[in-house]
Formats: C-alpha cells, structure tokens, sequence
C-alpha cells in the first residue's frame, strides 16, 4: 500500500511540473544520439570511473541494475559501485573528500555542499557539463538550492519530506487506534505497555530522527520553521520544552529510551528484528526511505500479513510541523579524472528512460521531468 501511495504521489508531483521531456522525445533522443555519437568519437567520456552510495537493499539491487544497464549502452565507460549502509557513511566519505580519494561519482546529501564543499572547490561545476546533462529538465529554484556563487555542485535527484507510517496489523492486533495528536499517541503508549514491554508504538532511534522529532514538535505548536536566514528560531526555553516531551515519550512508553535502542545492536531500524516483526509499530520517516522498512516487515517469517500505512501529520499543537528539502544529490569531485564519464551515468540515471525506470522510487520521488514518460 505504501509503495502504491508514494507512486501516486510521484504522479501528482508531476502533474505540477512542465512535460519538457514528453513534449520533446525526439528532438531530445536525436540530441542524446549525437552526443554519444560525438563523446565516442572524441574519446571524452570514455575511462573507469567509481560510484558510491548509501541506501537499503532495494536501493543497492536497483541501482546496480542500472549501472549494468549503463555500461552496455555505454561499452567505453567501466563502473566500479562502492554501497553501503548510512551508518558510519557520511564520516567514511567525508575523510576520502578531505584526503583526496573520493569516488568518481557520489549520491550526497543536499547539506554535503555546505559542510564539505570548500567555497565550491571540493564538487566540479557540473554547468560546464550541461551538454551532457540535460538540465532543463530539473526546475530552476531546485537546482539553485545545490548552486554556490554561480557554480552548480550537485544535480538534485529528488524532493522528499518526513510522513508518519504505521503497521496496521500490529495497531490491530493489539486494538488500538492509530495516533492523530498527542493525547491518541499517548494512550497508544498505555496499550501498548499493557501488550507487552517489548511493544512501542514508533520508534526513534539514535539522535538524528529524536531531532526530527523534536523539530517537528516545535514547528506545530509554534508554527516558526526551525531556521531561516542561518538563524534559530527558537529559544531555549521552547527547546527545552521541546526535550521534555521527547521524556514524556519515554515515561509513557511511546518511544523506546537509547538504552533500549542502542541494545538492539543494529545499524538501521529496517535490520532491527523488533521492527521486522511488528514490536516497533511506527516511524517518521524521510519518505524515499520508507520502501526499505515496508519490504522489511513484509519479509517477517515469525509475523506474516503486515501491512505498512500512511498516517496524519499528528497535531501538537496549532500548526503542521515538517518541512521538505532536497533528498540527496549526485556530485563529482574535484579529484575525478574522466567527469565526462561520470557525467554521463548522471544524466543516464535521472535523465534516460531506461535509467529512470530501472531506479525507480529508491531515492525518492525524481525531480526530472523525464519521469513523466515513464
């Protein structure tokens, strides 16, 4: 159901956006055909070149499809594929950045720009490449949000937010509602307790999604964005408020504690076995990450039949928290011998049909308007 749903967001999300590539098939296969024709002549985006991304299994499976898709329609181009999981990711590329042996080819994240970028030095202009990637298929204001002072870092692959997703078959087996506002998350709490204490309604595992959550409480109370123009918005009497709740989460058995979290001993929430079988029965999450916990559960030997479902955004107060950004981005480094190559697998992956279809929804939503004649 999930998939299903988040398909349809995809379709919608369309909708809203120009059919350039639609519009001009022929034009733009004519145009892809004389490049490939000219880049093989010339010898320009020939060589070996490295790829390297984080993601679940999906993602792994189908982005190596892709890759061995890529090299058949291009022969001159070899690919080595370097994937693992986020835990430990970022810290890993982040020292090959700053030594010097980064990949070929990356899949950022939209913050790497900032934190790792040196003024523009660390990511090629990937604008001097534009005759090889098409870039008028990605919406202007997207591409200037990977853009600094006039040099384009990165090529946006995808939108994406964080949504509520529920297993409704351990909601039902237990006979509970699934939560809307606090005081239905809060009495989930109560009922799951009384189940069984290894049983909590969601899950928040590790610092990085407690500070989504609390971020996401903050904004619905007090209906300020967390930051605008570099500042904080908020004091640090309402953080503090902020992290009381996020207690009162785990007094009230709503969440588990870290103690209980890091005593799992797993690197991911979708590899947590309390997750594959139901005892976890909730998470926010970033909505292009969500196919790798719903196949997750669906694997479960020990509890069949479960089935992943979107909830409401849960009131907390007068206002909807969350926000949206840039879900991750390809970039190639400054260190990188044959750019054009790499490229090249760029506009494959988020331009071409056949990339787009073979990578489907595993990074999200696609920002490329090629996806519309999929």
């Amino acid at each position: 159901m999930t998939k299903r749903w988040i398909m349809g967001l995809g379709f919608v999300a369309a909708a809203a956006t120009l059919t350039a590539c639609g519009q001009n098939e022929e034009t733009t296969a004519a145009a892809s055909f004389g490049q490939e024709a000219q880049a093989s002549e010339n010898g320009d985006s020939s060589g070996e070149i490295t790829f390297c991304w984080w993601g679940g299994d999906s993602r792994h499976e189908a982005t190596e499809k892709a890759v061995e898709a890529f090299m058949k329609k291009y022969p001159e181009i070899k690919v080595t594929t370097e994937y693992g999981a986020w835990s430990g990711w970022e810290q890993k590329q982040s020292l090959a950045l700053s030594s010097g042996t980064a990949p070929d080819l990356m899949q950022i994240n939209w913050n790497w720009i900032d934190n790792y970028g040196k003024n523009g030095t660390t990511f090629l202009d990937l604008n001097q490449f534009s005759d090889i990637i098409d870039l008028t298929q990605f919406p202007e204001e997207v591409l200037e949000q990977c853009t600094v002072d006039g040099k384009l870092m990165a090529i946006p692959v995808s939108n994406t937010g964080c949504l509520f997703f529920w297993n409704k078959a351990t909601f039902d087996t237990i006979g509970c509602e699934i939560p809307t506002d606090k005081e239905s998350l809060m009495e989930a709490g109560r009922k799951f307790k009384e189940y069984g204490d290894e049983y909590y309604p969601i899950v928040f595992d590790g610092g990085y999604s407690r500070m989504l959550l609390t971020v996401y409480y903050l904004e619905s109370v007090y209906g300020r964005p967390w930051v605008e123009d570099g500042e904080l918005q908020y004091s640090e009497k309402e953080v503090a408020e902020a992290l009381t709740f996020i207690t009162e989460l785990e007094e009230g058995h709503v969440i588990p504690t870290l103690a209980v979290t890091n005593g799992d001993m797993v690197d991911s929430t979708d590899k947590n076995p309390k997750w594959i079988d139901g005892k976890y029965a909730g998470v926010y999450s970033w909505d292009n990450t969500i196919i790798k916990m719903e196949d997750a559960i669906q694997e479960s030997v020990n509890v069949p039949n479960q089935e992943l479902v979107v909830g409401d955004f849960l009131k907390f107060g007068d206002y909807q928290g969350g926000f949206t950004k840039v879900s991750m981005a390809f970039a190639i480094p400054a260190t990188c011998e044959n750019p054009e190559a790499a490229a090249t697998l760029i506009n494959y992956l988020l331009n071409d049909p056949e990339g787009v279809e073979l990578c489907g929804l595993e990074r999200g939503v696609p920002l490329s308007e090629c996806m519309l004649t999929r």
